[in-house]
Formats: C-alpha cells, structure tokens, sequence
C-alpha cells in the first residue's frame, strides 16, 4: 500500500503549474493611512498648526503620531549634527516612522523644517508606496518668523553665533509643487487645520461625518494641543 501511495502522490514540482492570484481586498480610503508633512522655516507655524491638525484628528478616534521637529531631535536623532547630511539622515528616519504608521492604518503628522527638496521628495517616494502623502508648505514670510523668534535665535544667526542656520547661513529650497500652501501670517492655527483637512477631504481621506462621536479623553487631549501658541514654534531641525 505504501508503494501504491508513494505512485499516487502528484508531483508539485510541474513547471506549468501556476500560482493563484487573489485580488487584494478594497480598501476605503477613509480607513488608510495618511501622512502630513508640514515643511517651513522656524517660527513658521508648523508645529502649532500640526498640533491643532492632530487634535482635530484624534478627537475622532483616529489613530495619529505627531513627529514634531524638537521631540524627534531628542529622541531619535540626538547624535546628529545639524550638517548637511545629518540633516538629511534626520529626515528620512522622520519618513521611515510616518511609512511605518501609514502603511498599518493610522495617521502620521510631521513637522520638521526639511530643507532640501531632494530629501523631502525620497520620503514622498516611500511613502506613497504605502498610502497618501501630503506636502504642506507654511510659507510664513522670513521677516515675520522673525519677529516670532522668542528665543532670538535669527539674530544670533545673522550675527555669526550659530552655524548652519536655516534661512541665513543654510538654504532652505521651497517646494516647487506642495500639495498645499499655507502662509500662517494669514491664518491661526485652527483655520490651518482646516484647510489641510479640505484638502485631505477631496482626495478622498477625510470626511466631516468623522467628527461625531468623541470620548471625553479625546476631546482633552486635542484641548491641550490646541493651546499651544504660535510662538512655541520648533526651532531645532
């Protein structure tokens, strides 16, 4: 008998046999993963209007990361300098935790000040292959993100005391293409928000109906990012 089943066994190394394809299940875009990448000078406004954009989205349930520029910094790339290419290394790993986010359902909100275009687009790249990116330039004028340097770090920049600077001693190459632009010279933070989430409604991602239903620890949550000021701009990246 054991002869007779040995015979009998088909042989699964037939190179004609073709694998079968099942197609990915549909997903509606309101439930994938997003990233909303906020680039800008210091002072801009990118984390307050990030802040308010992530209170707006948790006190619906989303799940959401906010990768604000100095907690990144302290956290994740304290070793790095602020050279070139250590700029550039501090952005991609920002990338990598937003792909990583998105690519599993939830929400990722960045908030560096990402200088190089070249940089910005490779984290795009990534990205996109795992859900929705979304540049947004806060094109706050040079003059007036001085005027908001509570920690007079512009000044000591011009006057050759820091190195490196942003928008004084380094470049700062604006987007050629943002998916949005938002000058917050011109809006507060919570019409910011809005703005982004118009935009996020139109491709799809977002709709006005995911704002019911809130619990109390979501509404405190967003409470506390919202009254962050725009002075309490990140200057570290």
């Amino acid at each position: 008998l054991n002869d007779q089943a040995e015979r009998e066994e088909p042989d699964l190394s037939q190179k004609d046999t073709e694998p079968v394809e099942f197609p990915a299940p549909e997903v509606d875009r309101q439930e994938q993963g997003f990233t909303c990448f906020f680039t800008g000078l210091s002072g801009a406004g990118k984390s307050t209007i990030a802040r308010a954009l992530a209170a707006r989205i948790a006190s619906t349930g989303r799940p959401v990361s906010l990768l604000d520029g100095d907690v990144v910094r302290q956290n994740l790339s304290s070793e790095l300098t602020f050279s070139q290419e250590h700029r550039d290394l501090n952005i991609r790993r920002i990338g990598y935790v937003a792909s990583e986010v998105t690519r599993h359902g939830g929400i990722a909100i960045c908030a560096p000040i990402a200088p190089y275009r070249h940089t910005r687009e490779a984290v795009r790249s990534t990205i996109e292959e795992v859900g929705c990116f979304l540049e947004i330039h806060v094109s706050t004028p040079l003059s007036v993100c001085e005027l908001r340097d509570c920690k007079g770090l512009y000044q000591k920049a011009r006057a050759g005391l820091i190195e490196h600077f942003t928008g004084i001693s380094d470049p700062y190459e604006q987007p050629l293409n943002p998916d949005l632009e938002i000058d917050a010279s011109q809006v507060d933070s919570d019409e910011a928000a809005e703005l982004v989430l118009r935009e996020l409604s139109r491709r799809g991602y977002w709709t006005d109906g995911q704002n019911a239903g809130s619990s109390p620890t979501q509404k405190a949550f967003g409470k506390q990012l919202k009254t962050t000021t725009l002075k309490q701009e990140s200057q570290a990246l």
